[in-house]
């Protein structure tokens, strides 16, 4: 079967087979047809392109019969959708509820909590929590991530809370600060394990892993103590206080 090209089919096919960002199929098929164009056998264009015979015949043939837009992959069906838009919809109206709106004993929804609260609602027969997943993720709906704030309940927090930015702003009582006068801000790290492991831990090898012993001996707690310089942003004092049981 003998290909005939015009100069723009010449121009585009040679713009598809050389680019650099032309799909690998789209150069594949350009190429067997501008071989082919050059009076190339099917035989000699599979032994050059490193192809099946069937597949250039196929393509020049498509070709031929259809010219350019015949290179491109024809339209398929497709496997029908396995859930309809209705079905989608209410899951994910389901995800923007509170669990407990609904009776469920949770304090915030999973994809798999969803999914087999879905099939226990009969929305679906069957669902899959990547499914959800994948739903939910095209609307951005985590569920299972929160947020948590706080409202002022102490009829004295604007007192208390204007004593503490008075000295952020280095005044006390209505009197500026002197250089030689500190704004600390102190708290502590608790609930810091004193352990004694019973073997030392071994360092990593040669194809070998660190080894920690999972034994110890506990030695109490301890505490970490960390003075703030608000205004120098620097800790000025820190120490451990240790509490042995």
């Amino acid at each position: 079967m003998s290909v005939v090209l015009s100069a723009n089919e010449r121009h585009r096919l040679k713009k598809m087979a050389y680019g650099h960002k032309t799909p690998h199929q789209a150069r594949q098929r350009a190429t067997i047809v501008l071989l082919a164009a050059r009076g190339h056998s099917n035989t000699r264009i599979a032994a050059q392109t490193r192809m099946h015979v069937d597949t250039v015949r196929t393509w020049r043939g498509r070709f031929a019969a259809g010219g350019l837009p015949a290179l491109a992959d024809r339209r398929r069906s497709g496997r029908p959708p396995s859930f309809t838009p209705l079905q989608v919809t209410e899951v994910k109206a389901m995800a923007c509820q509170l669990p407990a709106e609904t009776g469920t004993p949770l304090s915030r929804w999973s994809c798999p909590e969803l999914a087999r609260e879905a099939v226990a609602r009969r929305i679906a027969p069957t669902l899959s929590a990547s499914t959800v997943r994948r739903w939910l993720k095209d609307d951005a709906i985590k569920p299972w991530q929160y947020q948590s704030w706080i409202f002022v309940r102490d009829p004295g927090f604007r007192s208390k809370a204007a004593r503490i930015m008075d000295l952020y702003a280095r005044h006390a009582t209505g009197q500026p600060l002197g250089s030689d006068e500190y704004v600390i801000s102190a708290d502590e790290k608790t609930s810091i394990q004193a352990r004694c492991r019973c073997h030392p831990t071994l360092a990593p090898g040669q194809a070998r892993a660190m080894r920690v012993n999972h034994t110890y001996d506990r030695g109490g707690a301890l505490a970490y103590l960390a003075a703030y310089d608000v205004h120098q942003a620097h800790t000025p004092n820190h120490a451990p206080a240790s509490n042995r049981s």
